[in-house]
C-alpha cells in the first residue's frame, strides 16, 4: 500500500486567512492547490475571506462558478526543475526523479488550445509525487504566458490565467474528500 504524502496547512487566523503551509520535509511560502483548498474550505465552514496570507504575501482569492481561485506571484512559488517533453505520452512514462530534486515534466496535449500535461516530482520537499501543484501551475502560466488547461495527476484540472502585471491566477474545482483529525500529529 503507497503512504499517502500529505501537505497540511495551518491556519492561524481563520478570519484574516492567515496560515503556514508544510510539506513532509519542509515549510513553504506557497503553495497553489493548498490555498485554493483552505479557500474553498474555509467558505465551506462559513468563513469567507478575499485575500489568504501564507508567508510569501497577501494571495487574493475568490470564487467563479465551480471553480475556487487564487492569484500569486510566480517568484513566490518554489523553483522547479522544468522540462519540456515531445508527448503526453513521455510525460506518462516519466520514471521521476531522484531524491533531492523538485522537478516538473510537460507537453502540449494541444498547443493551440492550451492544454497541457504534466507530472511533478518534489522529491526535496518529501513528496515521490504531487497529484496536482498549483506552484508549478504557476511558474508554467508565466513562463508561457497564456491561458493554460492543467492536466495532472490521475484526474486534475488546473485552470491557469496569466495577468498583465506579471501575477497568475490558478483555479480549479474543489472535491470534499474526508475529514482528518491531525491534534495528535
Amino acid at each position: 500500500m503507497t503512504q499517502l504524502q500529505v501537505l497540511k496547512v495551518f491556519v492561524a487566523a481563520a478570519d484574516r486567512g492567515e496560515l503556514w503551509i508544510h510539506t513532509p520535509a519542509v515549510e513553504l511560502p506557497l503553495a497553489g492547490h493548498p490555498l485554493v483548498g483552505t479557500s474553498w474550505l474555509l467558505r465551506r465552514e462559513g468563513v469567507e475571506v478575499p485575500v489568504l496570507r501564507p508567508p510569501a504575501g497577501e494571495v487574493p482569492t475568490w470564487v467563479d462558478g465551480d471553480d475556487t481561485w487564487i492569484r500569486a506571484r510566480p517568484e513566490w512559488a518554489p523553483e522547479f526543475d522544468m522540462h519540456q517533453l515531445a508527448a503526453p505520452t513521455d510525460v506518462d512514462a516519466h520514471p521521476g526523479a531522484g531524491r533531492d530534486k523538485v522537478l516538473q515534466v510537460w507537453s502540449w496535449g494541444d498547443e493551440t488550445a492550451g492544454d497541457v500535461r504534466v507530472r511533478v516530482f518534489p522529491t526535496r520537499m518529501g513528496i515521490d509525487e504531487d497529484e496536482a501543484t498549483g506552484s508549478a501551475a504557476i511558474r508554467l502560466g508565466a513562463l508561457l504566458r497564456r491561458p493554460l488547461t492543467i492536466h495532472q495527476g490521475v484526474a486534475s484540472r488546473i485552470v491557469v490565467e496569466p495577468a498583465p502585471d506579471g501575477t497568475v491566477a490558478i483555479g480549479g474545482r474543489v472535491e470534499f474528500v474526508e475529514r482528518a483529525d491531525y491534534s495528535d500529529a
